[in-house]
């Protein structure tokens, strides 16, 4: 074989052990891609990749900044010898008492501890969640962190100089971060059936609820204070039949505004396990997953993105058709719970038995005209303009731009009447307009990007 035969043979072989290359590289970053998205049973593994690392990268959640303050003895939690850490805690993280939820079916880590007549307290704000139980040796505290998602401690009940959140080594991520959680560290409410010791019967199944589930299928394991006329829940009864665990005196759990009697109320910080407040953790635990979801999947396409644009030599600002339907998807699925698409109605008036709901509808931020996403309906859905309040939060601005863009894009496109498809017609005419004024006069962000490119439009 001559000089250029043999050259041209080399070129081949060169040209195929680089095709070579790149198809293993791409398979590399594709199966890693893929096993970071698909396989949520095996999150806590997969979060310690890059390019999220949840267990190494530094959280910086409001439990975390609240530990800076301890250890740099700029805060020192006050101890009683009835609660613990608790009111001080709330306090520090700025959680109102009002938001007190009780919760008896042994669904949590001190299960032990928890009946009906001994429920674990749950007190929450935008950012924070603290779990309180009687006579417990720790106090269950969890935040979210604007990049890693939901954040787990734990803070020993026990006087001492400098307390110490202690973060979760990946226990919590066994429930919180799985299918229930859209698979990333998050949160989720549960409704069971419960015996007459809180254990649920898990043979007779378990809902989750957030705001699309019927209200007959919520809050089972669950106290409820407030009224919400011929409508029923699941709350403040147990299952008694072992052998027919799903039949409940649901009437007997309904329109209750007073637990004396049913569990030792005097024990907590308040006498409530207001309904409302019930309502608004069920959107809010599933829209933090939401925005965990999208965060993580769209810095997965940029993570995969990067590798293959190096690999394939491309421009560094390449990014394939796929990896921008990807964004689509998890953008598109963020802005519809955003916007309470199937939400469930409701066929009655919902009133607390306590201050949340005052105290939620203040908190603002208000428009020109006094308006706010907080204000609440209560009579067939929960919020009077249904736009998620969390578009606010550290979490949501914290979203790569490529999906907070996407998102943006389609409030103008639903908004302002673009688009006009059948599963947003729960927003009437009215709710799009006051809905965008509201968006346009508290997100300066989003007010920006509407401007810079719908102007014309």
């Amino acid at each position: 074989m001559g000089a250029a035969g043999t050259s041209t043979v080399n070129r081949q072989a060169m040209k195929l052990n680089r095709s070579s290359l790149i198809s293993m590289v791409g398979n590399v970053v594709t199966a890693i891609l893929l096993g970071f998205v698909v396989q949520p049973a095996f999150a806590q593994v997969d979060f310690d990749r890059e390019p999220i690392n949840y267990s190494s990268a530094p959280a910086n959640d409001a439990v975390a900044r609240l530990q800076q303050r301890i250890d740099a003895g700029k805060v020192q939690l006050a101890f009683d010898q009835r609660h613990g850490y608790l009111p001080s805690v709330l306090e520090e993280l700025g959680i109102s008492e009002a938001s007190q939820l009780l919760v008896f079916s042994k669904t949590s880590l001190q299960l032990g501890r928890i009946s009906p007549w001994t429920p674990r307290a749950l007190y929450f704000n935008d950012q924070s969640y603290v779990g309180w139980v009687q006579y417990g040796e720790v106090m269950e505290v969890s935040a979210v962190d604007p990049h890693q998602g939901a954040i787990f401690y734990t803070l020993r009940q026990e006087l001492t100089e400098r307390p110490q959140f202690v973060r979760d080594k990946g226990d919590c991520l066994t429930c919180h971060a799985s299918f229930r959680t859209q698979g990333v560290p998050g949160y989720f409410v549960r409704s069971v059936f419960p015996a007459p010791s809180g254990l649920p019967h898990f043979g007779a199944g378990t809902f989750n609820t957030d705001q699309t589930s019927p209200l007959k299928e919520r809050w089972g394991g669950w106290h409820v204070t407030g009224t919400h006329g011929q409508q029923r829940h699941m709350g403040n009864v147990v299952s008694e039949d072992r052998d027919h665990p799903e039949v409940l005196d649901i009437e007997g759990g309904a329109n209750v505004t007073d637990l004396e009697g049913r569990t030792h109320i005097n024990a907590y910080l308040t006498r409530h396990s207001d309904i409302v407040a019930l309502m608004v953790l069920g959107h809010q635990a599933t829209m933090h997953n939401m925005i965990t979801l999208a965060s993580f999947e769209a810095r997965a396409v940029q993570h995969y993105t990067t590798s293959m644009n190096r690999a394939l030599e491309r421009p560094s600002n390449y990014v394939s058709e796929s990896s921008r339907r990807r964004i689509q998807k998890t953008g598109e699925k963020l802005f519809k719970y955003m916007l309470f698409v199937d939400e469930a109605d409701l066929r009655a008036t919902i009133k607390g038995s306590s201050d949340f709901a005052e105290e939620f509808s203040a908190c603002g931020p208000h428009d020109k005209n006094g308006r706010s996403l907080r204000q609440l309906d209560l009579e067939s859905r929960l919020l009077k303009y249904p736009c998620s309040y969390l578009v606010y939060s550290d979490s949501f601005n914290a979203v790569p731009e490529e999906v907070k863009h996407y998102v943006y894009r389609r409030l103008w496109e639903v908004l302002k009447n673009e688009d006009q498809s059948k599963e947003f017609s729960h927003l009437s005419a009215g709710d799009r307009k006051v809905i965008f004024e509201i968006l346009r006069d508290t997100k300066p962000d989003l007010a920006t990007f509407w401007k810079t490119h719908f102007s014309a439009r």
